[in-house]
This record gives C-alpha cells, sequence and structure tokens, in this order.
C-alpha cells in the first residue's frame, strides 16, 4: 500500500472529534509529524506526565494565542511553529507541516515593547491601520501642544507696533526729462496724528458700523466676523472687512514690512492679539484712524478731513464721516474723483455710485446699531459735497497731470518696475520723467492762445461753456512722451484730457484703413470667400473709389450691406458733398486730401473691418479703446483712442513702420540705487514701404488738403484732420520725423453734478458755425510745433518706392440708388489734379461698382449717414446703443482707451 494510502495512527485520547482532525490531516496528502517533532501547544500542559492532545479546537487556539504572547511563537518566521508561516501560507511556512490544530497566522509577531503601536499588534488585514482612541488622542495632545508652545514663543517675540512710526513715509521726487526737479509730492506732507478725544463720536461708530461691530468686545481676532464677511461676499451683498479694526491698525503700522507671505500674515496675527490684549480700546481706534490712507493722498483722520471737506476733523458731520468709512473700503474705487490711472474701472461715475450705495449703507447701519438716531438720519439724504481732488498748489498747472501720468506708468508696469501703489505712497523714490519743460510750456502756451482769442464763456455761455483741449506729443524714435496737454489747471480740472476723454476721433481714423489695404490688400469680388483671402490684392494710393454722397454701401463681392434690420446704408460725406462729378470716381490720396468718407468707408469694407482693426492695433491703438468692427462706420473713426495713442499711432508712421510703447518714466532709483530703467523695444508694425507710402499721402493733406492750416514753414508735415458727426469732437494728428502731436477739443460738462456726462455739439463755438479739425485743434499744432522744433534740424521724410496695384482703373456701375438717393445734394467741383491722378476720367453713365462705395468722415447711418459721438473712455460717457434713425451701433464697450488700455501712463 502507498504511503498515502496509511491509515493514521488513532490518537492516544481526544475522542471522535481528534479522530476527524487526524482524518483531515491525512487527506492532505501528508503523514502526521510526531506530536514532539510539532512542538504543539499542549506540550505546555502536564496531566499527569503523558502527552495527550488538545480536546478541541477552540482549546487549540487559546493555547496558541497563549503561548504567542509568552514566546510561543519564537520561531513562526521558520514556518515550524503551531500556525505560524514563513512565507504567507494559510497553514504554516515552508519550513515546517501544519500540526494539530489548523494555522491561522497572519504575519511576523510585531516587535515587543513598542511605544507606539502602529500598526497595531493582533489585529489583521485593514484593522491594523486603523489607528486606536489612545493613539489619535496622543497624536492631538501633541501637535496641538507644540502648536501653543510656537504660538507663545511667537507671541512673546512680537512688540506693540507705535502708530506715530507710521508717519515717517517719505516724498517721491519727480524730476523732468533734463534732470531739473519738477516737484517733491506725497509722503507724510499731507499726514497729521490727532489725540482721540478730536475724532467725532460718529467717525468711531461710522467705522465701527462698517467694518468692525464687535470692536468694543473681541479681543483683537473675530473669526466670527471673517466667516461672516465670507458668507456675505458669497451673496454678493456689502459686507464688513473680515478684519477687525485691531488687525487693520497692525497692518497700517507694520510698514517695516508689507510683503504678502504667509509668515508675514502669522505675525501679524500675533500682533493683533497682543495689541487687543495689551492697548486700550481708545488708542486703538485713534491709532487705526490716525494711520489709514483715504486717498488722495491723504494718512490719517485729519487730513482726510482738511483734503475732501477743508475743515478740521472735529468738525465732521455724520454724513461727512460715514462718506470717510466708505472710503476707507479702498480709495481707488470710492473715490468719487475716480482712480482710471490705477483701474480703467474706477472711473468717476462708477466711483460715485459705489461711494454713494455705502455711505448710504453705513448710515443705515448706524441706525441699526444703536449709533445713530433715525431722526438725525433724516438730516442728510443727499450725498455729502466734496472738495476738488487736488488742492496741492505744487500740482498746478500741468504739472499735477504729468505726475498723475508718471504714477500711472509706475504702477500699471509694475511687474517692470516693480513699486505697487502702496510702495508708492510710501514714497522714497526719484523718479525720472521724459517730460521736457519747455515743450510742455509750449503746448500749454498755444492752447492758451486759442482759447483767449476765440472761446468766451461768459458772452456765448451756450456755446462756449465746457470747451475742453488735449493733447500729447511723441518722439517717434522711442516712443517717450514729451509733452501733454491736460487741461486748463490740474487743481481745477482733474480729468486728464491727454489720456481718457472719450472722444471720437473721426477720420483721423482713415489713415489705419489705408495702411490696411497696402499691408494686406483688398478682396478680389470675383474670387470665392476662402481663395479671396488668399489671395489679396494690396492697393495703391491710385486706385479710384466712389466719392459720391449717400453711396450705398457694399459688401466686398458687391452685394449690399444691411444692418440687422435689412436696412441699407447710404454713406454721407462732410457738408454732404460728391466729388469729381459726373463719374464720382476719386483715388485714395485724393480721397485723403478731400477726406472724403464714402470711399474709404467702402475701401474699409472691400478690406475686411477685422484687418482694420488689426491695423490700429500694430500701429499701437489699444484694443480697449476700439469700437465694433461689425459695422461699416468703424473705419472713419467711431473709436476713441486718447491723445497720447494717436500721437504714439502717428509716429508709427513717422518712423516708417517702427512701432515703440509711449512712455513716461525713463529712470526710478531709491536710497539703495537703481530701481527700474527703461528698455525701448521696437517692434516693425509696418514694412517701410507700406508706412512711407502712408507719409505719402499724408502730406497731401497738409500740403493742399484740409490740413493746410497745420503748415510749418521750411518743414515737411504729414498729418490728418477729423471731425465726428454733431460737431462733438474735432482732432488734428500730425507729424515730421522728429515729433508727433495729437490735438484734440470738445465740449463735455464734466461738472460733478452731471452723472451722464455727455458730449455737447460745438455748432457756433469760438463764433464758428462749426468747429473741424482744420480750425482751432490744427491752429494749436501748428502753433506748438514751430516753437516745439524752433532750431532743430530739417529732416526729410523718406521718398517712397511704388505700392500696390491700381483698383478700380476700369470703372463699373454703381449699384441701383435708393429714393433717398435722388434728393438734392451739393457737388464739389473737381479737385485740383494731383500727381497721382493718372486714370482716365470715366463717362458719365460710370461709376466704380464693387469698389465704389459707403463712408462717412463724421456721419453714416441707414438712408441719413450719421455717425453721432459716443463710446466710452473711463466711464465719461455711456456706451451708445444702436440707434432706431441712424442704424449705427458704433458704441464701445471696452471702456477707456488710455496709454494702457484705458490707464495711460
Amino acid at each position: 500500500m502507498s504511503e498515502h494510502r496509511r491509515k493514521p495512527p488513532q490518537p492516544q485520547g481526544g475522542g471522535r472529534a481528534a479522530a476527524r482532525r487526524g482524518q483531515t490531516g491525512s487527506s492532505s496528502g501528508r503523514r502526521a509529524a510526531p506530536r514532539g517533532a510539532t512542538e504543539s501547544p499542549s506540550d505546555s500542559y502536564d496531566s499527569g506526565g503523558g502527552d495527550r492532545p488538545f480536546g478541541s479546537r477552540a482549546e487549540a487556539r487559546r493555547a496558541t494565542q497563549r503561548s504567542n504572547s509568552g514566546g510561543g511563537r519564537r520561531r513562526a518566521a521558520d514556518g515550524t511553529g503551531t500556525g505560524g508561516h514563513g512565507g504567507g501560507g494559510r497553514r504554516g511556512g515552508p519550513g515546517g507541516p501544519t500540526g494539530p490544530g489548523r494555522g491561522r497566522g497572519r504575519g511576523s509577531a510585531p516587535p515587543q515593547n513598542r511605544i507606539i503601536d502602529y500598526p497595531r499588534a493582533g489585529r489583521y488585514g485593514a484593522a491594523r491601520w486603523v489607528p486606536s482612541w489612545k493613539l489619535v488622542t496622543g497624536v492631538f495632545i501633541g501637535f496641538f501642544g507644540s502648536m501653543m508652545a510656537v504660538a507663545g514663543v511667537a507671541y512673546a517675540l512680537v512688540g506693540i507696533p507705535d502708530v506715530a512710526k507710521t508717519a515717517e513715509a517719505q516724498n517721491n521726487v519727480y524730476y523732468w526729462a533734463d534732470g531739473t526737479q519738477m516737484v517733491a509730492t506725497g509722503g507724510e506732507t499731507n499726514r497729521q496724528i490727532i489725540d482721540y478725544s478730536r475724532i467725532p463720536t460718529e467717525m468711531r461708530y461710522a467705522v465701527i458700523s462698517a467694518e468692525n461691530k464687535t470692536f468694543e468686545n473681541d479681543r483683537g481676532v473675530d473669526p466670527v466676523g471673517i466667516g461672516r464677511a465670507l458668507f456675505n461676499m458669497a451673496k454678493g451683498g456689502e459686507t464688513q472687512g473680515g478684519s477687525t479694526i485691531t488687525q487693520q491698525y497692525v497692518k497700517n503700522a507694520m510698514l517695516e514690512d508689507q510683503s504678502q507671505t504667509i509668515s508675514r500674515k502669522f505675525k501679524e496675527l500675533f500682533v493683533s492679539i497682543k495689541v487687543g490684549a495689551n492697548v486700550e480700546k481708545e488708542d486703538i481706534m485713534a491709532g487705526y484712524l490716525n494711520s489709514a490712507y483715504y486717498g488722495r493722498g491723504a494718512y490719517g483722520i485729519q487730513a482726510a478731513a482738511r483734503t475732501y471737506f477743508d475743515k478740521d476733523a472735529e468738525d465732521l458731520d455724520p454724513s461727512q464721516c460715514a462718506f470717510l468709512a466708505a472710503v476707507l473700503k479702498g480709495a481707488t474705487y470710492y473715490d468719487p474723483a475716480g482712480a482710471e490711472s490705477i483701474d480703467p474701472s474706477a472711473t468717476p461715475a462708477a466711483n460715485r455710485q459705489r461711494a454713494e450705495t455705502r455711505w448710504r449703507w453705513i448710515l443705515d447701519e448706524m441706525v441699526k446699531d444703536g449709533h445713530l438716531t433715525q431722526a438725525k438720519r433724516s438730516e442728510y439724504p443727499d450725498f455729502p459735497k466734496l472738495q476738488n481732488p487736488r488742492s496741492n498748489a505744487q500740482l498746478g498747472g500741468q504739472v499735477g497731470y504729468l505726475v498723475d501720468l508718471a504714477k500711472a506708468y509706475i504702477v500699471n508696469n509694475s511687474e517692470k518696475t516693480g513699486i505697487t501703489e502702496k510702495d508708492l505712497r510710501e514714497g522714497g523714490y526719484e523718479i525720472h520723467t521724459t517730460f521736457q519743460k519747455k515743450k510742455v510750456q509750449q503746448l500749454e502756451d498755444a492752447v492758451k492762445k486759442v482759447r483767449k482769442e476765440n472761446i468766451n464763456a461768459k458772452a456765448r455761455p451756450t456755446k462756449d461753456k465746457h470747451v475742453q483741449f488735449g493733447g500729447a506729443s511723441v518722439d517717434p524714435k522711442t516712443g517717450a512722451i514729451r509733452a501733454i496737454y491736460g487741461g486748463e489747471d490740474a487743481t481745477k480740472h482733474f480729468t486728464n484730457n491727454a489720456d481718457q476723454t472719450g472722444a471720437q476721433v473721426g477720420s483721423t481714423f482713415k489713415p489705419f484703413v489705408l495702411a490696411a489695404a497696402m499691408k494686406w490688400g483688398v478682396l478680389d469680388p470675383d474670387l470665392g470667400p476662402a481663395q479671396a483671402q488668399d489671395e489679396r490684392i494690396k492697393v495703391s494710393p491710385k486706385s479710384l473709389y466712389s466719392g459720391k454722397n449717400k453711396l450705398k454701401i457694399q459688401e466686398y463681392d458687391g452685394s449690399v450691406w444691411t444692418d440687422k434690420d435689412g436696412k441699407e446704408w447710404l454713406q454721407r460725406n462732410d457738408g454732404d458733398e460728391s466729388y469729381n462729378p459726373p463719374s464720382f470716381q476719386i483715388d485714395l490720396r485724393e480721397a485723403m486730401r478731400v477726406s472724403s468718407n464714402s470711399a474709404y468707408v467702402q475701401l474699409g469694407m472691400n478690406v475686411g473691418l477685422e484687418k482694420v482693426r488689426e491695423s490700429a492695433l500694430d500701429a499701437g491703438i489699444k484694443e480697449s479703446s476700439l469700437a465694433s468692427a461689425n459695422f461699416p462706420s468703424f473705419s472713419i473713426g467711431t473709436s476713441d483712442p486718447s491723445a497720447i495713442r494717436m500721437a504714439g499711432a502717428y509716429a508709427t508712421f513717422a518712423a516708417s513702420g517702427k512701432q515703440n510703447e509711449p512712455y513716461s518714466v525713463d529712470e526710478i532709483t531709491n536710497e539703495e540705487g537703481l530701481v527700474f530703467k527703461h528698455d525701448t523695444r521696437t517692434k516693425q508694425a509696418f514694412t517701410s514701404l507700406v508706412a512711407d507710402n502712408v507719409t505719402d499721402v499724408l502730406k497731401t493733406v497738409v500740403d493742399e488738403g484740409t490740413g493746410t492750416a497745420a503748415k510749418l514753414d521750411g518743414r515737411p508735415v504729414a498729418g490728418k484732420t477729423g471731425t465726428t458727426d454733431g460737431n462733438k469732437s474735432a482732432w488734428f494728428v500730425g507729424y515730421t520725423p522728429q515729433l508727433s502731436t495729437a490735438v484734440s477739443m470738445y465740449r463735455l460738462d464734466d461738472d460733478e453734478s452731471n452723472k451722464k456726462r455727455e458730449f455737447l455739439e460745438m455748432y457756433g463755438t469760438g463764433g464758428q458755425e462749426e468747429i473741424h479739425g482744420a480750425s482751432f485743434p490744427a491752429e494749436i499744432w501748428h502753433d506748438y510745433m514751430e516753437d516745439a522744433l524752433k532750431g532743430s534740424k530739417v529732416e526729410p521724410f523718406p521718398t517712397p518706392d511704388p505700392i500696390g496695384e491700381v483698383v478700380n482703373d476700369v470703372p463699373i456701375p454703381t449699384a441701383t440708388p435708393t429714393p433717398t438717393e435722388t434728393e438734392e445734394e451739393s457737388v464739389s467741383p473737381t479737385p485740383t489734379p494731383t500727381e497721382s491722378e493718372t486714370a482716365p476720367s470715366p463717362s458719365a453713365s460710370e461709376s466704380c461698382g464693387n469698389f465704389g462705395g459707403f463712408g462717412c468722415e463724421d456721419t453714416g447711418g441707414t438712408n441719413t449717414g450719421g455717425t453721432d459721438a459716443g463710446g466710452t473712455e473711463g466711464g465719461v460717457t455711456s456706451s451708445p446703443s444702436q440707434s432706431e434713425e441712424e442704424g449705427d451701433p458704433r458704441g464701445n464697450a471696452n471702456g477707456n482707451g488710455g496709454l494702457f488700455g484705458g490707464a495711460p501712463g
């Protein structure tokens, strides 16, 4: 009989259960080992001196567990112990067979005498990794004990700040381009610490109601208040600040470290707790109100009271206190004077609305909190009247505008300068600007001369009141802003007219259309859309377009353009003039000279308005100042760039296509040395061939066109006039090789009480029937440039090579006119031929067909062709909506058109 079929010997005892265990062991194909070889737990039992097996399976398990705890599993790693395993086996390791009882070992024995029982001994599977409550409690106590120790050390190390030291901020000194000092401003010049007793009770309670209702009882920090602020912020409603007044006071006082780091925040927290525990509430409140920044360069409640209301702090009424408490939320967004130089959305109109809303809310909260009676609240239904934002005499004339421009450049380019708004407020910088003192004075003198000789608000209040001029002069070679005219006086008129105004630029936009036609070309009407895009025809200035008044606009393929309501567009020329009858054909040079709208609007359609838009951007116009390019009138200046940006964009043509970003700061230093130095980065926006041909066409405008008033003695000049519909703005932008200058004129009621701030018509202004770019703006440009360039070398413009193809040299019949086209209109005599007019005149029955068109220098619209002024620049005017009568939704919904996307600098 084979070994595996041999019947195992019967056990000496244990009954049938023991017999079954023996059978189970034999059925596994292995012989049962002698008891002496198994180190069975029964060895530890003595029942009279003889060996015997366990009586039951449960008994065997218990014995095994006892032996494990007492060292019975010493050989488990070798697989020789009962129930053990050597390599993960369920019935014992490879080192030894399973003895009596079923082995249930789960792993090697845990080390003895462990301080932390983890993974847990005596547990199997996932249970081994679940920590005991003792372990969790111990870790918790240890962690928080350590944290308390660290907090205790940190608390002991921090000191209580001294608010008086916050008055040590320094001035910033601004210099002219020649290194002479312009002005020193900022820092301690507008700060005064006053005693708690001189701070009105209403001011204290206004701040408590607005910022920290639990101030009188909290311990310096308020976790509940932080949670409430986050909850209210999520709801989108008015909020108290998340920080307590104590925390804000500490933040203001810690001038030595304003970094936004975790360590700094923790330090601020411990200082706040220490201040809350050791400083009287009256001293904390006085310290906070004396160190806070209220805008307009005012630090502390006394300086703020003087700046906004021209009175001492102790004389403030509850309404004025509520306003100052509102400004504490952030002067950039709550000072009604606006701060577009910091953020384009911080317009005067938007800021006033925010300030009024919060002012009203604070007064109501004071009533709710029992700090103000309803009867007293009823005495202040109207927003308080504020002082002019610039009362510092040092900032009078143009200096205030220049300083604002330099500040805007620094802050808006903080990633390059490394200086934030707060850094700048704390001072200590020497700022070397690009402004040339002599040129600034010459530009101001030119404006003053025209204003004195022509503008008389007393004699013609309905015509000459609210007249504004703006101007800027840029070096084409570098982009440096050499001069600006921001207004009559920065301490009286605080909107910088060289910066954002909202005044549309009219026909001064046409050179960008011509540049697009020369750079990319027009679409071929004989090709499909895709092929036409690939096979554009670059245009020569000799190309022929229609100069007809009330011309029906067409798409590039000859189909009639209609608006969303299906209305056609009939483009009008200024004065309803048609040029070159009876054919009405006019080349692009001549159309620029006489400022024919119809020719350039149709050219823009044939090029594609997106390409016109791209051309303007390439030249240096900011995208935020551009109107919608979905409407034909885009080509005739419905956008509203600033004077700085227009001067900079024309400077690109003056520099043969090289574009430089306008800038106002050359260098910044502090006590440690150089902080920033401007690095001019030139890009080739247009080829010299394109740019020089545009210049050559614009020379014609000044030599014998609408811009003759800008001619300079013995110097070549290129430029363009511009006027808008409703006679609401007029421009002249021109340049020599050395200097590019833009001058604007408009009427805008910027009185604080006029929330709409609408542009007004200029019919009859200055005693003239209407204002054009060729009138006062060109006169100012001429007088300034004569003086600014006096003594400098006369430089010629490059002579351009011929460019492009002559489009429409074979005339094609025009589209059938609508009944309105037959209305009586004026027809100008045939213009004096220029050297570019070489194409033969077509017969009376012929016109310019698919490339003929639609346009309007200052007007346009369905059937009537009007283009009313509109758009927004920094919220000065509201964006115009689509007109039912004109069908021209040209509104600029993108905001202002300043030097930095609405915040020039």
